[in-house]
């Protein structure tokens, strides 16, 4: 089952079953809205609804990506990392414990099929840049502005 909803940064598709969300993505082409949304894809819909306007910091809903067990591993620390922080991909290699894996747990957080739920995009580069995210680095700026907005500096 899928539903498509709107969204700051496009069209949001979530798919899943009653064994959980196994995909939410943002789209880069236009697709229709979802007129309406299944039953057990509701609770991902509204707390994405939420999430976009800044009123939830934590997913509460049954996930099932599929992927191989490396990938779930990633997944799982990225799952860790709390709203507004980052971590770099060493760290998170280190809390797999594989210190020498930064290149696969790269590939694996690329391969995240949970956008936004998993948080890769609250992953960053060990110097603090914003490297690499399947959804565009304006994106990934976008949310983690979100999470964290800037504090204002000056007032004129």
């Amino acid at each position: 089952m899928t539903a498509n909803l709107s969204t700051p940064l496009g069209i949001c598709k979530i798919t899943g079953d009653e064994d959980g969300i196994s995909e939410i993505k943002i789209l880069d082409k236009d697709e229709e809205l979802s007129n309406s949304v299944p039953k057990v894809l509701i609770p991902a819909a509204n707390q994405m609804t939420a999430y976009f306007k800044g009123e939830l910091k934590e997913f509460n809903i049954p996930l099932n990506p599929k992927g191989t067990s490396f990938q779930k591993q990633v997944w799982l620390a990225l799952n860790q990392i709390p709203y507004g922080e980052t971590r770099s991909y060493l760290q998170i290699s280190k809390e797999i414990g594989n210190v020498k894996a930064i290149r696969a747990v790269a590939a694996a957080n690329g391969k995240n099929p949970l956008w936004i739920v998993t948080p890769c995009h609250r992953v960053i580069g060990s110097d603090g840049s914003l490297t690499g995210y399947a959804g565009g680095l304006w994106r990934k700026k976008y949310l983690l502005d979100l999470e964290n907005p800037p504090i204002q500096q000056e007032l004129f």
